[in-house]
């Protein structure tokens, strides 16, 4: 749509010709702070260049704001967990510099995965979300479950007669997040499909999964050490595998809260 140029013989017009080009350009934020950046610019100086790049880069900041703010509530995370509010100091033999690594979200770009081992209560699932989050801030779909939970929509969908279909809109999202595999065994049904999860990502989109049991004994989640062998060999040939030890955070506390408390 052309416009008229604006009427420079009043602000009011010129006003009004911001507002209506803003709207029609659905650039919100332009259009509530172009005239505060004005002010500003005439009482600091700036030159036009500089009120120009002022005002795009209020309105990137906020569609960025507000498109990672969908991606995160599109993810289903079932609490806020950054890794700014991780206890490193509780799990000293997590390299750090590997997390600050994954931190970056650039192994996500190589459809890369991540596999979090560990016993209950190392702060596996916050290290998975907060990867998960920092993945979101960077601009790619992600989507979190439990094994359980993946396992129900996988059944749901097979039993539809729709899991292809399911296995391609999954992979839109660059990342999915597995939490808790081990904790509940599954059939040999759903062990293949879990399969068919896994292959259809294999090189084509990342997956973090967190588990309690060692690889060595993923058969006994699985039902079958052939579909588990299978279903590792896909996931660590490009992964970041790594094994927390550490007694529960959950425990220590709880001791500590006791011993605080006699």
């Amino acid at each position: 749509m052309t416009t008229n140029a604006p009427n420079m013989h009043g602000s009011n017009e010129i006003g009004k010709q911001i507002e209506y080009l803003a709207r029609v350009l659905k650039t919100p934020t332009i259009r509530r702070m172009w005239a505060e950046l004005a002010d500003r610019a005439r009482s600091e100086m700036w030159s036009h260049e500089q009120y120009l790049a002022a005002v795009l880069e209020r309105q990137v900041n906020e569609r960025e704001a507000n498109g990672t703010a969908l991606r995160i509530a599109a993810a289903r995370f079932p609490a806020t967990k950054t890794l700014e509010d991780f206890t490193f100091d509780h799990v000293p033999s997590l390299p750090r510099d590997v997390i600050a690594h994954l931190a970056t979200s650039t192994w996500i770009t190589k459809a890369d995965n991540v596999i979090l081992l560990g016993p209950p209560g190392v702060g596996k699932t916050h290290l998975g979300i907060a990867l998960g989050i920092k993945a979101a801030q960077c601009g790619y779909p992600v989507l979190f479950d439990t094994a359980t939970g993946w396992a129900a929509r996988l059944t749901d969908a097979h039993n539809a007669g729709r899991l292809p279909q399911e296995l391609k809109r999954l992979r839109r999202y660059r990342l999915l997040l597995i939490d808790e595999i081990g904790y509940l065994p599954f059939d040999a049904d759903t062990a293949n499909l879990f399969f068919q999860l896994i292959a259809s990502r294999y090189e084509q989109g990342s997956i973090l999964i967190t588990s309690n049991m060692p690889f060595g004994r993923w058969g006994e989640v699985f039902a079958d050490d052939i579909v588990a062998a299978a279903l590792i060999d896909r996931l660590v040939h490009h992964a970041e595998v790594i094994t927390i030890n550490g007694d529960s955070y959950r425990t220590k506390t709880r001791r500590e809260l006791v011993k605080t408390n006699k």
